[in-house]
């Protein structure tokens, strides 16, 4: 809870030190005064420079500078000049001058007479540093302006300041944006000095008010909205200015002269005081604070914090982990002093002992650590530096610990939403609600100014309106508190971790319900049930008072160790309670204990199932220890003390990462249901139990619930202190940043499983309460063709998608080194600046309509508020968010580019579209990818911005294949091809062909046209196989005009593709295209293809001739004597598909056939078998002659493989025929179940099939091509893949899964080695994959090849092509047939 940062050991002891807001910089001075600028995230330091003397690095810079530009004045450069002591170090820069207007803003705004009404973003002023960042020094004879971007500096000589000694500065703001920025310089002579940036020149003084040096200056808002400026002397007083530089005179007089210290003040700070006026604390020489009223300036308080020692430092602090700390001083000891209720008890309490954070090997034994300045972070409270004499230490202070209020469900229609929270020992309701005439949730796309551009800072400005209410029921506790709220809204739990206490609320009317001891306390998110741990209260520790006797001090360190051992015997026997809320209010145990480990518990963690958090024993090293005893040592209500909530993390949190002690336990069976898991520092779960979120410290890691639990991926998001869900949206909040990520589990194969078992259960319910409302009858059933919807649900990897919506950082500006030449940095460049920033800021362009389009992707990010915050959640189109000061904050989302996210993430991608309009079309692509990852795919294809390639994709996922088919003849410019006549005959191939003859222009675009078909030919392949999958024959038919115009031209398609395109040109019945195509492939000298088309075709002469005509000759004449043509095959393979055939025992012919016949008798009961079979290889068998008939594979009641031989061409046999059709030689396709291709070395691919729906004509299917390699290898050997996948059969059969392995046959390879010609021309067929994806009845094709080789086959899926149920097919034989 209380750790080490950041440690930089000095040599000298450091006096002076300030934090950048936004950048992890510290900039500081020493004793010597050397000043230094640090990086404290990286450990690294940025610039060093002597400021006390003079620094040699930066006169020769200057110098070298001056000879570069020419300049020859003899003059003596400022960086000549010796600085002299350092008196304040400070940045300066875009950040630093708007997080000190919002912090005077927002401390004025609380006052109740406060002009200005609350509102989430505080009106920015302009860019004045354009980029830059300075580090001021202020010294006693010059004041050094580094710019740490350019590196380059300016000296200002006291001589320009009426040559007196600068003691302190402050940054006033700019009344309007054509100021320079001023500062202000107290001097010596009493009289404050403001110098212009701009012209490096003294514009004003302020005069007659101190008699002494100035020693201190700052300036604040009041609640009229005026700004002052705050000067403490030397001689004590303490002087109010008027700030506002309305009346621009050159010299200005004190408003209010007060005495506020004897011996003179040291240091002023503003104080921000929840529902009053801010006020001022004051410290001074005479070792007392005082605090001081800004409307009456009257003293309210004066005390001496630390008796003895004079304070040098004070911050004004508000940290929710110690609700009564408000101040923070130093004096010269080791600690941290922290001042509780400082306007009422006022008490004095050591924060921290720096020492035990200091590594101990740098403390050296004869030297005590002493602190000479501290400041606290502006926007990160939880973070506190300190100069000491051994170094700088950056102490982090609980950096999770939350404001104590939780918000309350709003009733539906209601506008204004609540918050609960506790102050002091107060419960109080916060109402809040936007104020704005228009409902940001209809939403502009931003603010555009009178110029039409859209500044970054006028995102929308959403005001909040805002009010408290008191509840009549006190607290009974003033310290830390956390508050929770049930799953249903109506009770409010606080825990007082360190009393330890808790206290369940009924939000109704706030009466306490149950309460008991007990820090532990967790909620379910699903109904009104909670998990509580009671501990024995712990009796209170002693502190041991400095300076007592010894004795004393040993008594109280003896009772500190009893009551240390008696609380951790407690601790150890307390168990998980669960204690549920019924209706009328009344709390019941439902379990005494969970049983689980015997560990003690150290955590709980509320959500839909219970998360608990066990010690694990763990060695701690000895400076472990010492910070241990420390935080247990604490004072109760300050940090730490004995029942710290987070006592088990940071200052021992190991190097190897969390310890695995984290468990899930059930809420209803309080049984464990998951193993050890890392301990997250928090848990969030969606309402609706579909996502959680685990956070750890440098990560959040994302699951899914539903069906089953599911690692979706984790983010990297450091640090995070909450997070709330909002459908598929977690909005997270860090200490310096809130982000929001989108989530969505995509589709896993659980999902699509677990939804066809509900479909089974609800078919099987149906048919139960058919039967018990109408008997036996229910199960008569009427054999009917019945039709089957193949759909496909395609899988979807998970999606998480981070933006960030808000952060500190100041909008970058253009930095002066990349504005093209300036003659100086402090020239007048204010019109070219414009200039610039009109391009900057161009952030709306006007599109057709006069809509208002944002240009950007996302919108730029918003101003975080200050500190730690609790996120409340999305209401009213708004994220809402409540600060430690218990002021509520609007982030908007109404930028179209987080809104269409939002929407789609919430499941309403029509809305998501519509407000698409607004914006820039160049980012629709971007956003139609996130909304396919969200699954809308369908929806996304209405964005009008996106491109083709992202349009035929979403289409091909949505089935719009008509779409899908605009897009690709777009791209690929083939409108017109095929185009000429209604039905394609030779002479438009001729034409294609003769290009050389055809017109000019038509030869241009149609050549361009092939050029494009070429280039997207698979998809054109993919978009035939969705066309035949979904029965659209009209789509295929068109797609096939376009291929056949390429295929036709020579070289622009490849083997594989030509073979492909045959197949499918023969599957549509195009049989006039095909022959084209054939006279076309022996033209262009492509033999197999031609042959193997003209196989497809069923023509034996084509085929002949287009071996012979190609030079193929061998091929040609084993094709006339007698070969089993291929026309013969495939009538034969369409005879057995239509019968079945029974199982008759014939004589092996051999090798082969034998070895497979003794692979027939082991008979597969179940799937589980199939692992313990052996794999089969298939051996090289003899050589039988060419009459040798082939292997044919039969499977009862399925489809049996394809007798395979004479296989010549490397290309697939495409779609089956049958006869009686109106094809040449009376043969037509037919819908056939797929086989997959065997060849050397080949993999037979396993599909998913499904029949497809019988279309008008001729039967659809979907061919996938085989490759051929160009082999001729005597042996094949064929290995069919396991497959998880099942082969669906026509309707209403079984599923058949084929046994991996069992299901292999091979033909005997016949090698003439005398009719051989042309080994190489033998190329064996590989199975191919091309277009196994889409579903739908797939033909697998043979091959044939030259008449040297028989290639074996295998078929990996049996599938039945019987229109009426089947039972599940036996196990395959084998035979020959003879």
């Amino acid at each position: 809870m209380l750790r080490l940062r950041a440690f930089r050991p000095t040599s000298d002891k450091v006096v002076k030190i300030q934090l950048h807001p936004t950048h992890p910089w510290l900039v500081t001075a020493d004793a010597n005064d050397r000043v230094s600028v640090w990086d404290w995230e990286h450990r690294q330091v940025i610039y060093e420079l002597k400021a006390g003397g003079v620094d040699e690095r930066r006169l020769v810079g200057a110098k070298l500078e001056k000879l570069a530009e020419g300049d020859d004045s003899k003059g003596k450069p400022t960086e000549a000049i010796r600085g002299g002591s350092v008196k304040q170090v400070s940045f300066y820069d875009d950040d630093v001058r708007f997080w000190q207007h919002w912090r005077n803003c927002s401390a004025a705004a609380e006052a109740p007479t406060a002009v200005s009404q609350q509102s989430s973003t505080i009106s920015a002023p302009a860019p004045s540093t354009r980029g830059r960042h300075f580090v001021v020094i202020c010294c006693e004879n010059k004041v050094i302006f580094l710019d740490l971007v350019t590196m380059r500096g300016r000296d200002v000589p006291k001589q320009e300041l009426d040559n007196r000694s600068l003691l302190c500065m402050e940054f006033l703001s700019r009344s309007s944006s054509s100021d320079a920025p001023l500062v202000a310089f107290g001097s010596s002579d009493g009289v404050i000095r403001v110098l212009s940036m701009l012209t490096w020149k003294l514009v004003r003084r302020y005069t007659g008010g101190h008699k002494g040096a100035i020693a201190c200056l700052m300036t604040y808002m009041s609640a009229a909205g005026e700004v002052h400026l705050v000067s403490g002397g030397s001689a004590g007083l303490l002087i109010l200015w008027s700030a506002d530089h309305i009346h621009d005179s050159r010299e200005l007089v004190p408003k209010i002269s007060m005495k506020a210290h004897d011996g003179g003040v040291v240091a002023v700070e503003l104080s921000r005081v929840m529902g009053s006026a801010p006020q001022l604390i004051t410290i001074g020489a005479d070792k007392t604070l005082a605090i001081w009223d800004t409307v009456t300036f009257k003293e309210i308080r004066r005390i001496k914090p630390v008796p003895k020692l004079a304070c040098h430092s004070v911050a004004s602090w508000c940290h929710p982990r110690a609700p009564n700390l408000d101040i923070l001083t130093c004096v010269k000891d080791s600690h941290i002093w922290a001042i509780e209720h400082p306007t009422y008890s006022a008490l004095t309490r050591p924060l921290c002992e720096l020492s035990s954070l200091v590594p101990p090997q740098v403390l050296a034994q004869h030297k005590k650590l002493r602190v000479y300045c501290m400041v606290a972070h502006p926007l990160q409270p939880h973070l506190v530096a300190t100069g000491t004499n051994i170094g700088i230490i950056l102490s982090e202070f609980d950096p999770r610990a939350l404001p104590a209020i939780a918000p309350l469900p709003t009733p539906t229609g209601n506008k204004e939403h609540s918050a609960v929270y506790i102050v002091e020992r107060e419960l109080k309701l916060l109402n809040f609600q936007l104020s704005n005439t228009a409902n940001p949730s209809l939403g502009n796309a931003g603010v555009a100014s009178d110029t039409g551009r859209l500044r970054n800072e006028s995102i929308e400005q959403l005001v909040v309106k805002q009010t408290k209410k008191h509840i009549s029921t006190p607290a009974p506790h003033d310290s830390y508190s956390v508050l929770s709220v049930s799953s249903s809204g109506k009770y409010v739990a606080i825990v007082w971790p360190d009393i330890p206490s808790f206290a369940v609320y009924k939000a109704s009317d706030w009466s306490v319900v149950d309460s008991g001891t007990g820090k532990l306390f967790a909620w379910d998110t699903c109904r009104d049930r909670y998990a509580l741990v009671e501990t024995a209260l712990a009796p209170r520790m002693p502190l041991i008072v400095k300076g007592g006797s010894s004795k004393k001090a040993k008594e109280a360190a003896a009772a500190a160790a009893q009551a240390a051992a008696a609380a951790a015997s407690a601790a150890s026997a307390a168990t998980v309670q669960v204690r549920i809320l019924l209706d009328d209010g009344t709390a019941h145990v439902l379990q005494r204990s969970i049983d689980g480990r015997s560990e003690p518990v150290i955590g709980l963690h509320g959500g839909a199932l219970l998360g608990v958090t066990y010690r694990t024993s763990r060695r701690i090293s000895p400076l472990t220890a010492t910070a241990i005893s420390t935080v247990q040592s604490m004072p109760l209500s300050g940090f730490g003390g004995s029942g710290s909530s987070f006592a088990s993390d940071d200052p021992f949190s190991s190097k190897e990462g969390p310890p695995q002690n984290f468990q899930l336990y059930s809420w209803e069976t309080y049984q464990p249901v998951s193993g050890l898991l890392a301990q997250p520092e928090w848990t969030v779960w969606d309402q609706t139990v579909e996502y959680c979120a685990f956070a750890y410290q440098q990560y959040i890691v994302i699951s899914s619930l539903r069906p089953q639990f599911r690692y979706l991926g984790d983010v990297s998001i450091p640090f995070a202190t909450g997070a709330v869900w909002h459908r598929r949206q977690l909005f997270v909040a860090t200490p310096t940043t809130i982000e929001c990520v989108f989530v969505d589990a995509g589709v896993a194969a659980i999902d699509i499983e677990t939804k066809k078992r509900k479909e089974e259960m609800k078919a099987r319910e149906a048919q139960g309460r058919a039967v018990a409302e109408h008997g036996d009858l229910a199960l008569i059933t009427v054999e009917a063709p019945q039709v089957t919807a193949s759909e496909k649900i395609s899988l979807r990897p998970p999606m998480l998608q981070v933006v960030r919506l808000a952060s500190f950082q100041h909008a970058p500006s253009i930095p002066p080194f990349i504005v093209p030449k300036q003659s100086k940095l402090d020239g007048d460049d204010s019109v070219f600046q414009k200039e610039l920033d009109d391009r900057r800021y161009a952030e709306v362009a006007v599109a057709g309509g006069g809509v208002s389009v944002a240009v950007t992707r996302f919108p730029p990010e918003q101003k975080r508020p200050i500190g730690p915050l609790v996120v409340v959640g999305v209401r009213d189109g708004v994220l809402w968010l409540v600060d430690r000061y218990m002021c509520a904050h609007a982030l908007s989302l109404s930028h179209p580019g987080i809104r269409c996210r939002c929407l789609a993430a919430y499941g309403d991608p029509v809305s998501a579209v519509k407000w698409a309009t607004r914006l820039g079309r160049e980012h629709h692509d971007d956003l139609a990818q996130f909304m396919l990852g969200m699954g809308y795919a369908t929806e996304a294809l209405h964005l009008p911005g996106i491109s083709k390639r992202l349009e035929f994709d979403l289409a091909m996922q949505s089935n719009d294949l008509k779409r899908a088919l605009a897009c690709l003849l777009t791209m690929s410019n083939s409108r017109d091809v095929g185009q000429e006549t209604a039905a394609a005959d030779a002479t438009d191939v001729t034409q294609i062909l003769n290009l050389a003859v055809a017109k000019q222009a038509k030869q241009e675009s149609l050549s361009d046209a092939v050029q494009g078909i070429v280039k997207f030919v698979k998809e054109f392949f993919d978009l035939i196989d969705a066309a035949d999958a979904t029965g659209q024959a009209d789509i295929a038919r068109e797609v096939l005009k376009r291929l056949a115009a390429a295929a036709s031209v020579k070289g622009a398609l490849h083997g594989q593709m030509l073979r492909g395109l045959a197949l499918r040109l023969a599957n549509h019945g195009e049989l006039t295209r095909l022959s084209g195509l054939v006279t076309n492939l022996i033209a262009a000298g492509h033999g197999r293809e031609a042959a193997f088309a003209a196989a497809v075709l069923g023509d034996n002469a084509l085929m002949e001739k287009a071996w012979e005509d190609t030079g193929m000759l061998a091929e040609a004449v084993l094709h006339a004597h007698g070969r089993p043509s291929l026309r013969n095959l495939v009538i034969a393979w369409n005879k057995m598909l239509q019968k079945e055939l029974d199982h008759t025992p014939t004589v092996k012919t051999d090798a082969a056939a034998a070895f497979l016949a003794s692979l027939e008798d082991p008979k597969l009961t179940s799937l589980g078998e199939t692992e313990k079979k052996p794999p089969i290889e298939i051996l090289p068998p003899g050589m039988p002659p060419l009459s040798a008939p082939p292997i044919v594979i039969k499977k009862s009641g399925t489809k049996p493989g394809l007798p395979n031989a004479a296989q010549a061409s490397n290309g697939p046999i495409g779609a089956p025929m049958v006869q009686g059709a109106t094809a040449p030689q009376g043969t037509q396709m037919v819908q056939g179940a797929p086989i997959a291709q065997g060849a050397p070395g080949a993999q037979g691919v396993p599909m998913n099939q499904s029949a497809a729906p019988p279309s008008q004509g001729t039967d659809e299917a979907k061919p996938s091509e085989a490759t051929a390699s160009d082999a001729a290898t005597p042996a094949a050997e064929v290995a069919a893949a396991p497959s998880s996948e099942e082969a669906k059969a026509t309707p209403g059969s079984e599923e058949a899964t084929a046994a991996p392995g069992t299901e292999e046959a091979a033909a005997a390879p016949v090698t003439d080695a005398a009719s051989n010609t042309d080994p190489a021309a033998a190329p064996a067929p590989a199975a191919d994959i091309n277009s196994a994806g889409a579903s739908g009845v797939t033909p697998v094709e043979a091959a044939t090849s030259a008449p040297s080789t028989e290639t074996p086959e295998a078929t990996d899926k049996p599938s039945s092509t019987e229109a009426s149920p089947a039972p599940p097919p036996p196990p395959p034989t084998y035979e020959s047939v003879v």
